[in-house]
């Protein structure tokens, strides 16, 4: 809660950084932001952290997933807030950041080419969801079968998370973030 207003009573009702940068605006969304990403960073990195395995192996990618998912469903399901959290986006940003930096970049270079494009953040997302398997399976290699496993989870799971935003898509419903002012403004 900022600013005395929770802004799942506003907007989308969602508690993520784009329902906030809509509600609050971008110098409290940005920080919400920040901090969902850094949380899943850190998560996935504390195995590596605490050597838990040998780098580069599959043990520590698979530990590094299991910690990233904690934090990512901590997020999705806030004991604190009546488990009525934000759609992870951000968190798992911050997960596969640790887990494969370069892959992630090329993610976030599609969720910008289609949020760029649309105006929609929610249609980037998920575009960017999806290419990370598609990336990984073609491009990358991991010695993790549980990340390959993963990737697709993650695909599916944007797509769940993100299914009211769909409707509202399909409905030409959804809000785009950065709206452009009428010629009356």
């Amino acid at each position: 809660i900022f600013h005395k207003i929770d802004v799942r009573e506003h907007g989308s009702g969602n508690a993520g950084a784009t329902n906030v940068i809509r509600i609050l605006g971008w110098k409290t969304g940005i920080p919400v932001l920040l901090i969902d990403v850094v949380k899943g960073f850190v998560a996935a990195s504390l195995p590596a952290f605490f050597n838990l395995a040998p780098p580069g192996t599959a043990l520590l990618t698979n530990l590094q997933i299991f910690a990233g998912l904690f934090a990512v469903t901590g997020h999705i399901f806030p004991v604190f807030a009546g488990f009525r959290g934000g759609k992870g986006v951000a968190t798992i940003f911050g997960v596969l950041l640790a887990l494969h930096p370069f892959l992630t970049v090329s993610c976030l270079g599609v969720f910008f080419l289609v949020f760029l494009a649309t105006g929609y953040v929610s249609l980037g997302s998920m575009s960017a969801g999806i290419a990370f398997p598609i990336f990984l399976f073609l491009f990358f290699d991991t010695p993790s079968v549980f990340f390959k496993i993963f990737s697709v989870v993650v695909a599916v799971g944007l797509i769940i998370t993100h299914r009211k935003n769909i409707s509202r898509l399909l409905k030409g419903e959804e809000s785009k973030l950065i709206r452009k002012k009428s010629v009356k403004e």
